[in-house]
Formats: structure tokens, C-alpha cells, sequence
């Protein structure tokens, strides 16, 4: 009985030996949180990322992230704001024009395009409470007719009165509005 007690005991003792060791194998690799998440930061820092507008990104700062955009639509033959062949000329734009902007944002939009800001991306989850919220703050500070709109994330303002006093004043209190809600959050 005892010699197989000392057998067995040599066994497990062989046999938990390998347990705490690291696999030393061919360059085994075995996966873990750290090699998982250095895969995708590799790949996302190989493609440029787009820049996001913030809640309170101003018009000037807005159009400096336009322009890579419109260096790129350009350098493809679409129409750049206020530059030659953007339109701006008094006169409406051909078929082949159109037809050549439409191209070039198809290229241009994904990389260069500013997205919107997190709270009213459409790829955020939680963009329609925050336009909810909004909604309700601004109710809350006298605005009449507000709603959130049918995209489910935009704010609709005037209603189907079309109440100027009411487009007016949620215009005025929206990035306040905004500004809380996302304060919360």
C-alpha cells in the first residue's frame, strides 16, 4: 500500500511540476489580454484616423479639419467650398461634374470627412438618450416645440407649426442644453 502511494504521489508531483511553468515549445504562443489588445491598435495605427468634432468645436476649427477633405476631393476632381469647379459659380453643375464629385467622396469621405461627435453618432448606442435629454432640457427651459426627430438622434425644433420663437430660442439654449447633458453622462 504504501509503495503505491509513493507511486502515486511521483506522478502528480511530475505532473503539476509542468503546470506553473511557460510553454518553451517552437515559439509557442499562448493568447492573453495584452496580446489581444496590441493586435487592433497595430492595425488602427497603420490607417489615419478621421477627425471627430466635439460639441463644441468652433466654425474656424471645423474647417481646418476640412482640410484634408478637401485637398483630397480636389486632387480627385470633386467639388471643393469655394474653390474653382465648386459649384460656386452661377450656373448649374453638369452631369459629369456631379457625376465626378460623387466619385471623389466616395474616396474622400471615409478617410478625411469629420465625424460628428460622439454624442450624436449615429455608431454610438447612447446617442439617442442624449438627443432624449437634450429634448428634455430644452423643454425644461421654456422651449414649446421640440422633439427628437425621426433619425432618432438628431433635435427637431418648431414643430410642425413650424413656430419660429420656438426654433429660435432652442438654437440659443441647444449647446447649453448639450453641454449638460453631456456633463452627465
Amino acid at each position: 500500500m504504501r509503495r503505491h502511494l509513493w507511486a502515486a504521489s511521483a506522478i502528480a508531483l511530475v505532473a503539476l511540476s509542468g503546470c506553473g511553468e511557460p510553454a518553451k515549445e517552437q515559439g509557442a504562443k499562448v493568447a492573453t489580454l495584452a496580446s489581444a489588445a496590441a493586435e487592433p491598435s497595430e492595425k488602427a495605427s497603420a490607417k489615419p484616423q478621421r477627425p471627430r468634432e466635439r460639441l463644441d468645436t468652433t466654425p474656424e476649427e471645423y474647417e481646418a479639419m476640412l482640410v484634408p477633405y478637401n485637398k483630397c476631393m480636389k486632387e480627385h476632381g470633386g467639388f471643393v467650398k469655394g474653390g474653382a469647379g465648386s459649384g460656386s459659380e452661377l450656373r448649374p453643375a453638369e452631369k459629369a461634374e456631379m457625376d465626378k464629385s460623387e466619385e471623389a467622396n466616395r474616396i474622400c469621405e471615409p478617410q478625411f470627412l469629420p465625424l460628428p461627435p460622439w454624442e450624436k453618432d449615429p455608431a454610438n448606442p447612447e446617442a439617442r438618450d442624449f438627443a432624449r435629454d437634450v429634448v428634455a432640457c430644452l423643454k425644461d427651459k421654456g422651449v414649446k416645440f421640440v422633439a427628437v426627430s425621426d433619425d432618432g438622434i438628431s433635435v427637431a425644433l418648431g414643430g410642425e407649426q413650424n413656430d419660429s420663437r420656438s426654433i429660435r430660442k432652442g438654437l440659443e439654449l441647444m449647446p447649453e442644453c448639450e453641454r449638460q447633458v453631456a456633463a452627465k453622462k
